[in-house]
């Protein structure tokens, strides 16, 4: 069975407000955050318990980082659009942060990073476990520097937290 597709959102979070689950405030384990992106574009995404915060970052107004999303989600048809947010990870300069499905090959859905793991390389999951497997055949994020010019451009990352297909 293939991974599922991750769409993504990068801008500033400009708000940070408490969700009401039935009208109930869930006692502050659900958050919406509205995200601006470079144009102007505003976003809300829904921060909820299982959310992976890379990092595991307090997202706070101000704050620039990207938000992915599961594209084959229902989601409400309302503007601005909201999304149930997957993974998040703050904006650190000289980093790149890759969300998605790894095939056998380590190479990601849309052909564009093959991954070419080492010693170096932490692979752990998303409760910071080591992870024992290969992460071939999973929705990773993929924590990198550098990566070549090539078609796949090729990295070794710094981290690979595996999703192990968790339920979203």
């Amino acid at each position: 069975m293939r991974g599922k597709q991750y769409g993504s959102v990068t801008g500033t979070v400009v708000e940070m407000v408490p969700a009401a689950n039935k009208g109930r405030s869930n006692q502050g384990c659900m958050m919406f955050a509205s995200v601006e992106d470079e144009e102007g574009n505003l976003t809300v995404f829904l921060v909820t318990p299982s959310t992976y915060v890379l990092d595991y970052v307090r997202i706070t107004t101000g704050m620039k980082g990207t938000f992915w999303y599961d594209t084959n989600a229902p989601v409400p048809l309302i503007f601005p659009p909201q999304y149930n947010a997957v993974v998040v990870a703050e904006e650190i300069p000289g980093r790149s942060v890759d969300v998605g499905y790894y095939n056998n090959s380590l190479v990601n859905d849309s052909q564009t990073l093959k991954l070419n793991l080492d010693a170096s390389t932490e692979v752990v999951t998303v409760n910071n476990q080591i992870f024992s497997g290969s992460p071939a055949g999973n929705n990773l994020v993929v924590v990198y520097d550098f990566s070549t010019r090539s078609i796949p451009a090729q990295t070794t990352p710094m981290k690979v937290v595996v999703l192990c297909n968790r339920a979203y």
